[in-house]
């Protein structure tokens, strides 16, 4: 038996992560989880699974779901929290094998570093966490010998077509993306959040089908890999693939390419992180190959979606500027999802502030309390660069 803590669990993939929880109940069984602020959805989670350990974003937040599971008569919370501290209890949960990170954003960040301090397997699905300080991440489980296993379909398949290789043998990894709603939309002046949000193959958060739409996901997901695998920049590919069956690739140096297929549901990677490294059946139907006659791939077009450049810029640059890049898109995602700002600003916004970021000089990230501080002053100056364009719309 397995015993699982959640970040995020009212979220999409939380959501899909409890499926597959009750899908398995003689293998698996949550006994912590944390939320922002849905409470009517978190007060039936945590009375379905009896969870003992309980977070949430706001104490306001958190009273009204202890005050529900009360009245509902529900297995007694034993530990609860709210904010940082809250998601730091929920990760470090002296009963969880492993902890999967499934919110959006960075503030779980200080939970990721205390889970794995605390020696849990991190199954991460928040790939802001890596984008911000993979280094820092990465060394802190190596150090402490514990596992990071990518919830992300793309990381995810990655991991599946490594497994048991060197990375001696790896000549560039793959990422596919579906392209997003608007792959073959040349005009985006009068791109609607709306219209955004309706992803053709994937059933996503507002935050990442917006990123999957400007391709932005994606380049966030390139510099997940090179943390999460240890390979350089040059090493990563990214091909457009709107059937979203491939869901990554490997390339080896003789020229051979391993592929992992599978239909686009979430439950499927995160059993896959939750068994590792045990395969377990899947409730779900197999993938039927002769519905899919048709598999296409075709290069990212960045001209028209210059998200994806920007990442690789940032990887190839000052390592504070995948924090600059994450942060300041972070807050013009939002203020385009507020119809404050059109679509196309979305990548001009991250582009400025990378721009003056680099001209202020390199800086140190070389702790957290680094990181916390270069991503403050992204968003400070992204938010003003926002009214700017606010105010010239």
């Amino acid at each position: 038996m397995k015993h699982i803590a959640i970040v995020g669990a009212t979220g999409s993939i939380g959501q899909s992560a409890l499926a597959v929880v009750e899908a398995h109940p003689d293998r698996l069984r949550v006994v912590a989880l944390a939320a922002g602020e849905n409470t009517a959805r978190f007060v039936d989670q945590v009375a379905a699974t009896g969870a003992d350990t309980i977070a949430m974003a706001s104490e306001a937040a958190l009273a009204e779901a202890l005050g529900e599971l009360r009245r509902r008569g529900a297995s007694p919370v034993k530990r609860s929290g709210s904010g940082a501290g809250g998601l730091v209890a929920v990760a470090t949960h002296p009963d969880a094998d492993v902890v999967l990170f499934a919110s959006a954003g960075t503030a779980a960040l200080e939970a990721v570093l205390a889970a794995i301090a605390a020696g849990k397997t991190i199954a991460l699905a928040n790939k802001e966490v890596l984008v911000m300080a993979g280094a820092l991440v990465m060394k802190a489980a190596r150090e402490r010998g514990v596992a990071v296993l990518p919830v992300d379909s793309e990381h995810n398949a990655i991991h599946q077509c490594l497994h048991g290789r060197d990375l001696s043998e790896v000549r560039r990894l793959i990422l596919t993306a579906s392209g997003g709603p608007f792959r073959g939309r040349a005009d985006f002046d009068r791109v609607t959040p709306g219209e955004a949000l309706r992803h053709p193959t994937w059933r996503m958060g507002p935050k990442i089908t917006i990123d999957s739409a400007t391709l932005m996901n994606k380049g966030l997901e390139v510099i997940e890999a090179r943390w999460l695998f240890d390979v350089r920049r040059d090493q990563i590919a990214v091909v457009v693939h709107p059937q979203s069956v491939v869901h990554s690739m490997v390339e080896f140096v003789d020229g051979s390419i391993i592929a992992q297929l599978g239909l686009t549901d979430m439950r499927l990677p995160i059993q896959y992180a939750f068994s590792y490294p045990e395969r377990w059946t899947s409730p779900l139907p197999p993938l039927d190959l002769t519905r899919h006659s048709r598999l296409d791939f075709e290069p990212p077009d960045t001209s028209r979606f210059p998200c994806l450049d920007l990442a690789f810029r940032a990887l190839g640059g000052d390592p504070g500027l995948p924090i600059v890049l994450n942060a300041a898109n972070e807050v013009a995602v939002a203020a385009f999802l507020d119809e404050s700002i059109p679509f196309a600003s979305i990548a001009e916004l991250i582009r400025r502030a990378m721009d003056r970021y680099e001209a202020n000089g390199p800086q140190p990230v070389e702790s957290l309390e680094d990181v916390r501080r270069i991503d403050a002053w992204a968003r400070t100056y992204s938010g003003h660069e926002t009214r700017k364009v606010q105010s010239s719309v």
